[in-house]
């Protein structure tokens, strides 16, 4: 028996509900360290923080540790097994003694229980000879500089014209700094990881289940610090709890792990206790930005300038890339990016959900809207108005650019169109009123595709098994991936058995810049092509372990066609302010967006919805500080750091317009997983403003930063 096309086969399109779905809301479906059947020898890991904030560790007492009962080894600087130096310093993990920020692991305990590992890394005596410090980023910094590059490959530094000598001249303009602190990934399942060393000495193989956003990469690393050839490493990273960025690459809880199997020469579990997180899994780097923007009369811009400067750590290099979007949006015949960073005693800064965009949108698109009250204009059609006929930094053709449209329906759902435009306009005079006031930002992602293989298998039993490393980290990958392979088979969804997040599957990238389904998809999809056609060749009854078809698309994703490729979208956002409290509330939230096909409009909205909410974190509720005497993040948990629930925003949209793009993959798709958050903060500052006539320009809107100005009835300078 084989696959045979069907017309209730589902096209890409549908709104099929998840997979895995009934797994995950019954609980059978197994995340890092939940293994069906734990071996009894487990043992568990917990590791011990630094508790100054630079210096060296001295010594390490841990004569009380071992006494503890069920207390197994504990692993110190000097006692650790000596691995391969990684390309991530972050990685390099009891490797020596030095302590370059709070909270950099310098112990492990291991026991017999979680409870003991507890016990027995409570128990470790730390000594520390210390060093001054410096956490605060200013400014002014005068250890500042410029790097050659911001994350993802940009040239830090980009300018046109001369934008000094035409900000000078415009007869229009706005010169305004905008600050961003700290902001945390905080997923539900914590960073964690299972380790296994299975084999003799000289053969041995090392089996992880890993809490990870890619498991190729966490395998590649791990035979690299360990010592192994790659095919001697397994990595599983089936179910993830969520990343956000903050499981992009392997972090040092998987390294921890392996070193206490190999060391203790028994399987070990280890998950992250939360209050960790802040320090030793990546964050949003704080930013400061200032963005310069000058018009003629009629809105038509001059200038664009965004200077972004930010921090990283001693250790490892980092420059969060806020300036980029700069370079995308709109159209001036001069224009400036540039980012500067401080190298500080603070943890390693990395990816987290749209990062640059994320950033630096908050502050272009809040400056539009400054713009756009000293001119006058509507800050819509101020954004129409500048459209770019090609990308303004490249002069590339975009493959697609769908901005007008967006900021278009948008207004035209919102009801944008019915408000009274002025400030404060409906601020009467009694004391405690709510002011209630409306915001639009605009949004963009890049289009990142990466290389990837898949096999596809027809068996006699008429099913379809489709095997791709990817990884689900709740955004529906695996249905939307199966939903792929029936298209391109003909077949109907329930045929398909989509194996995913395992390095025993055909080589694939890491879920992270919103590629994965670009990416993995388009590999699924030319192995379920090429198999359709060997199953139309072939005669007779399939043979007993079916008939397959692999792909790999390293050379088609690696030739990037000559075009700028983006998603676009508009945010529109209603709030209330009470002016007794300071307290912000968000009543509506709008987006609409050009995102290439939508393959599953459920998973689709639930991603872009997903995006804006924590969009909204940023914009009213989530930060963080780093207490400049110890050196560490003050809020460690979710009862200090604030993340938006269902109540925070009881109206919600998410909308899309049809794009066709030929310029991206066979499925015509655009990434979808980050660009919901982009515009949201901005888009909720600017409606703070429409409603109180008062600007801010540092996140949060807290009610302790929003009432005294309130108070004082002007801007923050």
């Amino acid at each position: 028996m084989r696959p045979t096309a069907t017309a209730a086969a589902p096209a890409l399109g549908a709104p099929a509900e998840r997979l895995e779905g009934r797994d995950k809301v019954t609980g059978t479906a197994r995340y890092a360290t939940e293994l069906a059947h734990t071996p009894p020898d487990c043992a568990y890991a917990w590791p011990v923080p630094a508790t100054i904030t630079r210096g060296r560790v001295t010594a390490v007492d841990t004569g009380d540790a071992l006494a503890t009962p069920g207390a197994l080894a504990v692993l110190t600087p000097w006692t650790a097994p000596r691995l391969a130096a990684p390309d991530d310093p972050v990685l390099a993990v009891l490797q020596d003694d030095a302590v370059p920020h709070r909270g950099w692991y310098v112990a492990l305990a291991v026991a017999e229980t979680l409870e003991a590992a507890r016990a027995t890394a409570a128990a470790v005596r730390v000594g520390y000879a210390t060093e001054p410090h410096d956490v605060t980023l200013t400014q002014d910094h005068p250890a500042a500089y410029t790097p050659d590059e911001a994350n993802g490959g940009f040239p830090a530094r980009r300018e046109r014209g001369d934008v000094d000598e035409a900000f000078a001249a415009a007869p229009v303009g706005v010169d305004v700094t905008y600050r961003i602190p700290p902001l945390h990934n905080h997923p539900m399942e914590p960073h964690a990881a299972y380790a296994r060393w299975d084999g003799t000495a000289g053969a041995d193989h090392l089996t992880v289940y890993d809490s990870s956003q890619g498991a190729g990469p966490v395998r590649s690393v791990l035979a690299h610090m360990f010592r192994l050839p790659e095919d001697r490493v397994t990595v599983v990273s089936e179910h993830v709890g969520g990343g956000f960025g903050a499981k992009g690459t392997p972090r040092p809880h998987v390294v921890l792990a392996a070193m206490a199997a190999r060391h203790t020469g028994r399987p070990v579990k280890l998950a992250l206790p939360r209050k960790d997180l802040a320090t030793v899994v990546g964050h949003r780097a704080p930013t400061i930005q200032r963005v310069r923007l000058a018009a003629e009369r009629d809105g038509t811009l001059t200038v664009v300038a965004h200077e972004v400067t930010t921090q990283t750590s001693r250790i490892k290099e980092f420059v969060e890339q806020a300036g980029i979007p700069s370079r995308v949006m709109y159209a001036s015949p001069h224009s400036l990016s540039d980012h500067r960073v401080v190298r500080l005693d603070v943890p390693s800064p990395s990816w987290m959900r749209a990062p640059g965009e994320a950033s630096g949108m908050y502050a272009l698109e809040s400056a539009m809207d400054e713009l756009a009250g000293t001119l006058g204009t509507d800050p819509v059609e101020l954004r129409i108005r500048n459209e770019p006929a090609t990308e303004p930094d490249s002069g590339l053709p975009f493959s697609s650019r769908h901005l007008v449209e967006c900021l278009r329906e948008g207004a035209r759902r919102f009801g944008w169109h019915d408000r009274d435009p002025r400030p404060a306009a409906r601020r009467p005079g009694s004391k405690g009123q709510v002011l209630t006031g409306t915001g639009v930002a605009a949004a963009t992602y890049p289009v990142l595709i990466s290389p990837s293989t898949a096999t596809a298998t027809a068996l006699p039993d008429g099913s379809c098994a489709v095997a791709v490393n990817a990884t689900d980290i709740g955004t529906g990958a695996r249905t939307v991936l199966a939903q792929i392979a029936a298209d391109a088979l003909g077949v109907p969804l329930d045929s398909v058995r989509i194996g995913i997040g395992s390095t025993r599957r055909p080589r694939a990238p890491l879920a992270g810049g919103s590629s994965g389904t670009a990416s993995w998809g388009w590999a699924v999809h030319e192995a379920c092509t090429r198999l359709a056609r060997r199953l139309t060749d072939h005669e007779g009854p399939l043979p007993a372990g079916g008939l397959s078809a692999s792909a790999d698309t390293t050379e088609e994703a690696g030739n990037t066609p000559p075009f700028a490729r983006h998603a676009f979208g508009a945010h529109f956002a209603e709030v209330r302010v009470d002016t007794a409290t300071g307290e912000v509330r968000v009543t509506r939230l709008l987006g609409v967006y050009a995102a290439g096909r939508i393959l599953n409009p459920r998973t689709a909205r639930s991603q872009f919805i997903g995006g804006m909410t924590m969009g909204l974190g940023m914009a009213l509720t989530e930060h963080s500080a780093v207490d400049p005497a110890f050196g560490d993040f003050a809020e460690r948990d979710l009862a200090s750091y604030h993340v938006p629930a269902h109540a925070d925003v009881p109206d919600i949209e998410a909308h899309w317009i049809e794009e066709e793009d030929t310029h991206l993959n066979p499925m015509g798709s655009k990434g979808i997983g980050e660009i919901g958050i982009v515009g949201t903060a901005a888009a909720i500052g600017n409606a703070v403003h429409h409603a109180t006539g008062v600007r801010f320009r540092e996140l949060p809107l807290t009610p302790d930063r929003v009432l005294p100005l309130l108070l004082q009835g002007v801007s923050a300078k």
